[in-house]
């Protein structure tokens, strides 16, 4: 029997006596679905190759023709970059549960959630990933089992680009395509510049700020980048992350010099977005600015890019300049200030059904 036909005997009795042999389906549930990037398996080689080939093979991801890509991607990409990866992620696994840091960070943030909405027993949350597992498919179908027939579906992407937002609602969709009894769904929308959004932020950078010795003599807002070509294509991401920076100063009183905007984690030649977070770093630390802090904005929850790339690679190419002090303020993960805005949007796209 397919998922969607085991059924709810109150909701048959709701539109009347169905036919000897009918199905019952159960509905009569809201499932909202939590939905990030993706982590591999493992750090091992087949754990690393699996995950980098679903990733890079994605058409939004990689714009590049088939016919061009593939080669490269099955020939000199999938051939040496699964052990520097796995390496990466070795300096950051999480060993007590033997996962990535985002699959521990992603499933906490999906139980708070839980707890905050079960005042309302018709909510049910669920969580996955774009790449790699839970899968989004694993989260659809458990919360049509537990009898979900609308569904709101969260990308954890505050700023829209075609290369996370996107793609994480063509993998949702292809979940529901195969589904005879398809739920009604919602997508929250990108929330780049929501008031709620902005506020945990800066609490958090001055909590964490408070904590510290030192002043940082500049904070960077880091991102991750995309190729600068998709910008010109029409991609908003730049633009989104550009506001996001200037609502943040202006929430903490900060000027253009004290909080920059830089771009992270590029990827093959081709030129990205700019200012680079690497060379920025070590342009000011040449230029004798000895001690900084860096945030990631565009990220719900520390991972691969903001543990071992951004508290790893970049700490020490600042160090390496001449650099003194450098910190790295924690994503806002499942903290206070980040469940603050999961359920304050979650609530707000739940309107009208609950």
């Amino acid at each position: 029997m397919d998922i969607g036909t085991t059924l709810d005997l109150e909701q048959a009795k709701a539109i009347g006596p169905l036919p000897t042999g009918h199905p019952v389906v159960r509905t009569g549930k809201i499932g909202v679905l939590l939905a990030n990037l993706g982590t591999p398996d493992g750090t091992d080689y087949k754990s690393m190759w699996r995950y980098l080939r679903e990733f890079l093979s994605d058409p939004r991801v990689i714009e590049l023709n088939k016919a061009i890509w593939y080669p490269i991607l099955y020939g000199a990409v999938l051939t040496t970059r699964p052990q520097k990866s796995g390496k990466n992620y070795e300096k950051i696994w999480n060993r007590e549960r033997d996962e990535s840091p985002l699959r521990t960070i992603t499933r906490g943030q999906a139980e708070r959630l839980s707890e905050a909405l079960k005042a309302d027993t018709r909510l049910v949350v669920e969580w996955g990933m774009r790449y790699g597992s839970p899968s989004m498919k694993s989260g659809v179908e458990s919360l049509i089992a537990q009898g979900c027939d609308r569904i709101v579906m969260f990308p954890l992407y505050p700023q829209f680009s075609a290369t996370t937002t996107a793609t994480a609602n063509d993998q949702f969709y292809r979940a529901l395509m195969k589904i005879r009894h398809m739920p009604t769904v919602r997508s929250v929308p990108p929330y780049y510049d929501e008031p709620v959004y902005i506020e945990a932020l800066a609490r958090s950078i001055e909590r964490h700020l408070a904590t510290l010795d030192f002043e940082p003599e500049v904070i960077l807002a880091s991102y991750h980048g995309i190729p600068k070509a998709y910008f010109e294509r029409g991609d908003p991401y730049h633009c989104h992350c550009q506001k996001t920076t200037r609502l943040l100063r202006e929430r903490l009183g900060f000027d253009d010099r004290k909080l920059m905007t830089t771009f992270q984690s590029r990827f093959g030649a081709q030129e990205w977005l700019q200012p680079y977070t690497d060379k920025t770093v070590e342009r000011l630390a040449k230029e004798g600015v000895k001690q900084i802090a860096i945030v990631n904005p565009g990220f719900s929850a520390d991972c691969i890019e903001t543990l071992e790339e951004i508290d790893g690679e970049v700490r020490e190419i600042f160090m390496h300049a001449g650099g003194e002090r450098f910190f790295h303020i924690p994503c806002l993960n499942d903290s206070d200030e980040g469940m603050m805005v999961i359920e304050a949007l979650v609530r707000n796209e739940l309107s009208g059904w609950v």
